[in-house]
């Protein structure tokens, strides 16, 4: 596989990656960004943590969706992330049926 056929595969799996969180959106609660990752998810924990001075940020997260194009699935049960960045969390407004 050569260079060119990598950079195409890789665009394509971004393209499918983008229209299944473009349908999966509506079924979830709260958008959520870390430095590593992005998730969407319908139950969020944040509990800041403080060991030896430095403050880091304990994530859990229930229900969720990740954007990540090497995983095989995307949905999962259950997350838990630690970070010494930020975290950011949106929640959505609720959507309705047509």
């Amino acid at each position: 596989m050569g260079e060119e056929d990598l950079e195409r595969y890789e665009t394509d799996v971004e393209l499918k990656i983008y229209k299944e969180y473009r349908d999966v959106l509506p079924m979830f609660r709260y958008v959520i960004e870390t430095e590593r990752r992005f998730y969407l998810a319908n139950g969020v924990d944040l509990q800041t943590r403080n060991a030896d001075g430095a403050v880091y940020f304990e994530l859990e997260l229930h229900d969720a969706w990740v954007w990540d194009m090497y995983r095989p699935a995307r949905f999962v049960k259950r997350v838990k992330v630690m970070t010494f960045r930020d975290v950011n969390i949106e929640e959505l407004e609720p959507t309705t049926a047509l």
